[in-house]
C-alpha cells in the first residue's frame, strides 16, 4: 500500500466575521459618532467558509500543487497543513517533519542581527543548536547574505529578509515542504537556486505541496494538481489536465464578464480609443464572435473568429475601403489590412449593408488586443474610423513573448519534443 503523507478527510474551515453598527468608519470623527449610535446593540456575526468537505490524500515523495481563484481556500488549506490554524470539522493527518514556507520570516524578531534569527528561527522549525551550527554558514551563503549576517535584519530590503526565511526553512530537512507563493523571493538568479532546490527535495524522496498562481511552476514541477474553487474541490488530476480545465473556466468566466459589462457598440474602450470621420459612411454595429458564431471576447490563438461591421451610407460612395487592425494593449500595431490590400475593389456602397472577415485562427500571444475598424475612400478621406475600441482577450497559459504565436514542432537530436498546437484552454 503507499505510504500516505498527508491525509486530508472531510475538512471544513470556517472564519467568523464580526460587524458592529454596519462599519464603514473611516475617521476618528466617523468612528466616536458611530460609537454612539451604535450603543446597547448587538454586533452582527457572520461566517465565512473558506474550506467545505475537502478531501484527498498526499502520496509520500510525490509533488502536489494547489491552484485557484484568489479566495478559493488555498492558503487556508496550507495553513491547517502547517498548524497554523486549526479545522472545524473533518482530520488532517500529517506523517513526517513539516516545514512550511508560507509567511517567510515572520518569526524574525526586527532588532536582532540575522545570525541570532537564524537560530531562533531554526530552533523553532526543530532543529538542534548542533544542527543549526552545522549548516549555519550553509544558510547564510544560500540566502547570499554574507556581508549582512551580523546587521540587525530592519536594515534588509524585502528580498534580503524573504530570503533569510526561504533558506533557513529549506535548511530544516522536513518531510513535507509546504510552499506558499514563494518562489520569486528575489532576482532570477535566486529563484533558479530556489527551484533547483525543490528539485533536489523532489528527488530525495520529499513531499512537497506548492500553493502558487504560476501555473508553470506547476506544470514543470507536480505530479499531481488540486484545483480549489468557493473551498471546494473542483478537480484533482495530472497537472496538465487540471490546468486545461482551470483554465477553460477562467476564459468563460471572464468572457462572460466582458459581454456583461460592455457596450457591445464600443465594448470595454480603452483609454486610447476614439472615433472620427465624416460620418459621409457610418459603421453602426461591430461584433465579435467565435467559430460557431456565438458572441466572445476571449479567445485561445489556435480559436477561429469572425468580425462582422455593419454599416450605412447615405448617399452613394464610390470606391469606399473596409479595414482592421489590431493593437496590443501598449498600442503596438499587430496587424492590419483592408479590403484594397485584399485586392476586393468595390465599386459603390448605399445604404445599408454589412463586411465580415473570417479569421481561422488568431495566432496571437496572451494578452490583451483591441480592433480598430474603419471604413474610408481610396485615397484615404476618413467616412468613420473607430480606433482601438472593441477589447478582447487571447489566454493560453503560456509564456511565449511577442505578438504572434508560430505553430512549431521542437525535436531534439531528431526525437520529437513538443508541438506547441492546442496547448494552454
Amino acid at each position: 500500500m503507499t505510504n500516505i503523507a498527508i491525509k486530508i478527510d472531510g475538512v471544513d474551515k470556517k472564519f467568523r466575521r464580526v460587524k458592529v453598527g454596519g462599519g464603514g468608519y473611516t475617521t476618528l470623527k466617523d468612528t466616536l459618532i458611530g460609537a454612539f449610535r451604535i450603543m446597547g446593540r448587538s454586533p452582527i456575526e457572520k461566517t465565512f467558509e473558506a474550506l467545505h468537505g475537502v478531501s484527498f490524500d498526499i502520496p509520500a515523495g510525490q509533488t502536489w500543487g494547489i491552484i485557484g481563484r484568489n479566495g478559493s481556500g488555498k492558503s487556508t488549506m496550507l495553513k491547517l497543513m502547517a498548524g497554523i490554524y486549526k479545522a472545524d470539522a473533518g482530520a488532517l493527518t500529517m506523517n513526517g517533519r513539516v516545514s512550511a514556507l508560507i509567511e517567510l520570516g515572520a518569526g524574525f524578531h526586527p532588532d536582532f542581527s540575522g545570525r541570532e534569527n537564524i537560530f531562533i528561527n531554526a530552533s523553532i522549525l526543530g532543529m538542534g543548536k548542533k544542527e543549526i551550527q552545522r549548516k549555519f554558514d550553509q544558510i547564510v551563503a544560500f540566502a547570499e547574505l554574507e556581508e549582512f549576517i551580523d546587521d540587525p535584519v530592519r536594515t534588509y530590503s524585502s528580498g534580503m529578509f524573504m530570503r533569510l526565511g526561504f533558506s533557513v526553512a529549506i535548511h530544516s530537512e522536513p518531510d513535507i515542504l509546504l510552499v506558499d507563493e514563494v518562489l520569486a523571493v528575489g532576482d532570477s538568479g535566486f529563484t533558479f537556486k530556489c527551484k533547483d532546490k525543490i528539485t533536489g527535495f523532489r528527488k530525495a524522496g520529499k513531499t512537497i505541496v506548492l500553493v502558487t498562481h504560476d501555473l508553470a511552476d506547476v506544470s514543470e514541477l507536480c505530479d499531481m494538481a488540486v484545483w480549489l474553487e468557493a473551498g471546494r474541490v473542483k478537480l484533482i488530476d495530472q497537472p496538465k489536465r487540471v490546468i486545461d480545465e482551470y483554465l477553460t473556466s477562467m476564459a468563460k468566466l471572464e468572457n462572460q464578464s466582458m459581454l456583461n459589462n460592455g457596450d457591445k457598440e464600443e465594448l470595454c474602450s480603452p483609454a486610447a480609443a476614439s472615433r472620427w470621420g465624416s460620418k459621409e459612411a457610418l459603421i453602426t454595429s461591430v461584433s465579435i464572435k467565435d467559430g460557431s458564431g456565438e458572441e466572445r471576447r476571449v479567445f485561445h490563438p489556435e480559436d477561429a473568429m469572425a468580425l462582422r461591421l455593419e454599416y450605412i451610407a447615405a448617399q452613394p460612395l464610390a470606391d469606399p475601403v473596409f479595414g482592421i487592425a489590431i493593437y496590443k494593449k501598449d498600442g503596438t500595431l499587430c496587424y492590419g489590412t483592408n479590403t484594397h490590400i485584399e485586392g476586393i475593389d468595390l465599386q459603390s456602397i448605399e445604404g445599408e449593408g454589412a463586411v465580415s472577415i473570417d479569421i481561422a485562427r488568431i495566432g496571437l500571444v496572451d494578452g490583451s488586443y483591441a480592433f480598430s475598424v474603419a471604413v474610408h475612400a481610396k485615397d484615404g478621406h476618413p467616412y468613420d474610423y473607430h480606433d482601438q475600441m472593441y477589447e478582447f482577450h487571447v489566454r493560453s497559459g503560456i509564456n511565449d513573448v511577442g505578438v504572434y504565436r508560430l505553430s512549431s514542432k521542437w525535436a531534439i537530436n531528431g526525437a520529437l519534443q513538443k508541438e506547441n498546437l492546442k496547448e494552454g484552454i
